[in-house]
């Protein structure tokens, strides 16, 4: 007896039923909310065309949700195009899709076939217009379409009326978009939040800080709003007697993002007491050390010049996001913790975290302090080839000033005059997009007037390969007592 051997995505597949089975919409969309990768979608998909329910508009936009979600917007597209007669609902998620996607132009081209083909958008329609204007700095479509809603007897709704005010002030349209608060009928505290939030971005904070006063009730969102306008403007003692206000007045617990902004706040001040003081604030009220607040904490404490501290939140830290793993280890590196943040290094790539150009900005500036060429090399190498990370002009700074280093292309240079000429270096490297070493030691070389290459060391470095990568709650915070 022979036994059929199954690959794991068969045997995990949804069951598609035998021809025989009764298979119409309902079944047809269980089995798609039941999908958990793309080609068990597309398996559904055909069952869906052989059983001929490409008619049900609902599947369809199920199909494109999905396919979307799994980056797969060709396929999406196809879907889409397949249909004879897609209604207004279908014709709005495949925009909302092309602007979720990162294309929002299309999603603009999309919008304008829909007119031409004589479409009428619904009220739902115009918000994912606007956000589409909103990605792709399009203000000039998002005038036209605040004239089609208004035309069409949409401009009452107050989504549309709110996402209309945001790209005015996202396009720092200060005028437009308070006038379109001013004229609204009814606001809820989504409007109000929406043109503070707006104001504070294009450095009206006064203004602003008017308006949150006039607001007839305030959310934990709206006076976070405003405390982050003040740490963004640099007024901390603002940010924070604002915070106390919040407490003490309103009765409005904070949430995480407003425990960012105080953390941000202390940042800016320099003050490690008051950070420990919101840190304390946070335990004590329960807050867990999610992503956002522990990578502020961590920020805040390096640049306090407390790394044992950042460590210690790192280290409990349940959920690191890259955003986390890179302020650890560039503040390992800037401090000099060198062994410390190549070895944090190792660890974020067995957590099988992609490391983006910021975490190398890190890694390289440990190199730097180690004055090691041919490891800086190595990871630059590592960067450009097996992650094909595009060098940033920080990474050819680190280069340069370790390369001058080991060669001593600078020692006739003063430190100021050093300085400035790897800085100019270091430019033209990035102007050029370099990403070979020999390359590199090239330009370097033309631009110091040494163009003899028979006296370098550690030129054999520059053929060693890439590393293998392995696979895979009722405290108050008294400022007055802070110094």
């Amino acid at each position: 007896m022979k036994v059929a051997c199954c690959s794991p995505d068969i045997i995990n597949a949804p069951y598609l039923g035998t021809p025989r089975t009764r298979f119409g919409s309902e079944e047809a969309l269980v089995l798609l909310q039941k999908c958990s990768n793309f080609k068990q979608l597309k398996q559904v998909h055909g069952k869906i065309i052989r059983f001929g329910l490409t008619y049900d508009q609902l599947l369809m936009r199920k199909l494109i949700q999905l396919s979307s979600s799994y980056g797969k917007m060709k396929y999406a597209t196809l879907v889409f195009d397949q249909l004879n007669a897609p209604d207004v609902f279908t014709w709005n998620v495949m925009i909302r899709a092309f602007t979720i996607g990162g294309s929002p132009k299309m999603a603009l081209l999309l919008f304008k076939a829909m007119l031409c083909q004589g479409f009428a958008p619904d009220k739902f329609t115009y918000p994912f217009v606007i956000n589409a204007c909103m990605a792709s700095s399009a203000l000039d479509l998002g005038i036209v379409a605040h004239a089609l809603a208004i035309k069409m007897g949409f401009w009452g709704d107050l989504y549309v009326q709110n996402t209309m005010m945001n790209l005015y002030f996202k396009c720092e349209n200060v005028d437009d978009g308070r006038k379109v608060f001013d004229k609204m009928r009814v606001r809820n505290v989504f409007a109000w939040t929406t043109v503070i939030s707006g104001l504070v971005a294009c450095g009206k904070l006064d203004t602003a800080r008017e308006l949150f006063e006039q607001m007839p009730s305030k959310n934990v969102v709206s006076w976070t709003a405003m405390i982050d306008g003040y740490v963004k403007h640099k007024q901390p003692i603002e940010a924070f007697n604002l915070f106390e206000r919040m407490q003490q007045v309103d009765n409005v617990r904070p949430n995480e993002y407003t425990l960012v902004s105080l953390v941000r706040a202390c940042t800016e001040m320099g003050s490690l007491k008051l950070g420990r003081r919101v840190h304390d604030f946070a335990l004590k009220n329960g807050f867990e050390l999610e992503p956002f607040l522990g990578t502020a904490l961590i920020d805040m404490y390096s640049k306090c010049g407390y790394l044992d501290d950042a460590r210690t939140v790192f280290d409990m830290m349940q959920v690191r996001t890259l955003a986390t793993w890179n302020t650890m280890i560039t503040s390992l590196g800037v401090h000099g913790y060198r062994d410390e943040a190549l070895s944090l290094f190792d660890e974020m790539e067995k957590a099988n975290e992609v490391p983006d150009a910021i975490t190398f900005v890190g890694v390289l500036s440990a190199c730097v302090y180690m004055n090691d060429l041919e490891l800086a090399q190595k990871y630059f190498n590592l960067m450009t080839d097996h992650y094909g990370i595009t060098p940033i002009l920080e990474h050819y700074t680190c280069m340069v000033e370790i390369y001058t280093r080991a060669i001593e292309l600078d020692e006739n240079y003063t430190s100021g005059n050093t300085m400035e000429a790897n800085h100019d270096v270091a430019e033209l490297l990035h102007k050029n997009k370099l990403t070979s070493f020999d390359d590199i030691k090239k330009l370097i070389h033309k631009q110091y007037g040494d163009l003899d290459f028979s006296e370098l060391v550690l030129d054999h470095s520059s053929t060693s390969s890439p590393p293998q990568v392995p696979s895979s709650r009722g405290m108050q915070i008294d400022i007055s007592k802070t110094s």
